[in-house]
């Protein structure tokens, strides 16, 4: 990969991915153009750990154009998936009770190649339970408040989180314009 695309590739997932690369939140969903990237080269870079020890990334196919990539924090992820609400939530969805994060995940990109939108993925994003269900039972209407999700329920909460969120953007897209690498900010 040349550096310009690297520098690319860090500056889109700088942008779309900062909270989960620096430890806020458990997943992120971008979407990278097929022909921008080599998808073999930007696998390898996650596979080498070039994003930081705790992240990671599945790649998802919607179309043939642009590949969705779920980048995730292992150690976060692992502990949102072990809280019994979300676990017992996850089950209602078709996951198994006792499945690890691993076969959680492959059942989640499963589901974004099918043909209905995986609503529980907002659990794999680290929205609160509460709001994943809210949009699930009110079909996206109705909501509290409209942000980077929709809001059903702790509207101050959620402010913050996205207060905290788009500093955190700001932030590390700020670093990566000073020259630094993506590497040696993530947290």
């Amino acid at each position: 990969m040349s550096a310009e695309e690297r520098k690319r590739l860090e500056s889109l997932l700088a942008f779309h991915a900062a909270p989960t690369l620096m430890g806020l939140k458990c997943g992120s969903l971008p979407t990278l153009s097929v022909s921008q990237f080599d998808f073999d080269e930007v696998s390898k870079l996650f596979a080498e750990s070039c994003f930081g020890e705790r992240i990671s990334a599945r790649f998802i196919s919607r179309c043939s154009a642009r590949t969705m990539i779920y980048i995730y924090d292992r150690q976060l992820l692992d502990s949102t998936l072990s809280d019994a609400a979300v676990r017992e939530f996850l089950v209602g969805c078709g996951y198994g009770r006792h499945w690890g994060t691993g076969e959680c995940l492959d059942r989640l990109c499963s589901r974004l190649c099918e043909k209905d939108f995986p609503h529980e993925i907002g659990v794999f994003l680290g929205y609160p339970l509460e709001d994943v269900k809210g949009f699930i039972e009110n079909c996206g209407r109705q909501c509290k408040l409209c942000g980077m999700w929709k809001v059903y329920g702790d509207v101050e909460r959620a402010k913050e989180m996205f207060e905290r969120y788009d500093q955190c953007r700001i932030n590390l897209c700020r670093e990566l314009e000073k020259g630094k690498q993506l590497r040696s900010c993530v947290a």
